[in-house]
């Protein structure tokens, strides 16, 4: 899978982003020698890179989070540290942006200076069977708002549709039609599809590259 040196995943919220962003991280780690994953998102969300950190840290991949994270107090706040990821010499980055218009205005600050390096891919991950992701039309609103806010375009989707560990091959290819729709009426290629380790799926029926996810341990809401 090609990859760029900056990596943006951002979606709805319960989309599954940040599992997959962390999941992706640590496939890079496995192919390159610097990786860093940074939680840019910024309003209390689901569940924290933070959360992830023990499995990050044992496959050698840095977190960048926010000072607040692990704690009771929720601001807005991002750590110093994120301006890293538009130096070079960092290497790869992959972010967690989040999915709202207040979430992906952390972006904001620095889309010129990711579009002047122009070497970056921004993933809308997708899950349709999330209330607000079923339809075509619905994640074109939320998919607007994000590129709206933070100004930067998407260059590509995830297929990251799933209902948790009750996940069947069959919820995998019932996802298959809406995502090709989304394609063809954005121009957007699905970059990969996202499926939990250990099914059993048919990589012909889903036609483009598959990420094996692990579902980290991180809360009860999966």
């Amino acid at each position: 899978m090609e990859t760029k040196r900056l990596t943006i995943f951002s979606g709805h919220y319960g989309s599954g982003k940040t599992n997959v962003a962390v999941n992706f991280s640590i496939m890079l780690k496995k192919s390159v020698k610097n990786v860093s994953i940074y939680d840019l998102d910024i309003v209390n969300p689901y569940f924290r890179t933070v959360d992830a950190l023990k499995t990050l840290n044992d496959n050698g991949v840095e977190l960048v989070v926010s000072p607040f994270a692990e704690t009771n107090v929720d601001l807005p706040a991002m750590n110093a540290k994120s301006y890293k990821m538009l130096e070079k010499s960092a290497g790869y980055a992959v972010v967690d942006l989040g999915g709202d218009d207040r979430g992906a205005l952390a972006m904001g600050r620095f889309s010129d200076k990711i579009k002047e390096e122009n070497d970056y891919d921004m993933l809308l991950v997708v899950n349709v069977y999330r209330p607000e992701t079923r339809t075509v039309e619905g994640i074109l609103e939320i998919m607007s708002e994000i590129e709206r806010v933070s100004e930067i375009s998407f260059t590509g989707i995830v297929n990251n549709s799933n209902i948790g560990l009750e996940t069947t091959a069959e919820n995998v290819y019932n996802s298959i039609d809406i995502l090709d729709e989304l394609s063809s009426v954005t121009g957007l290629p699905v970059k990969f599809t996202c499926v939990r380790r250990g099914l059993d799926v048919d990589e012909k029926l889903l036609k483009n590259k598959i990420l094996p996810i692990d579902l980290i341990e991180y809360g009860s809401w999966l």
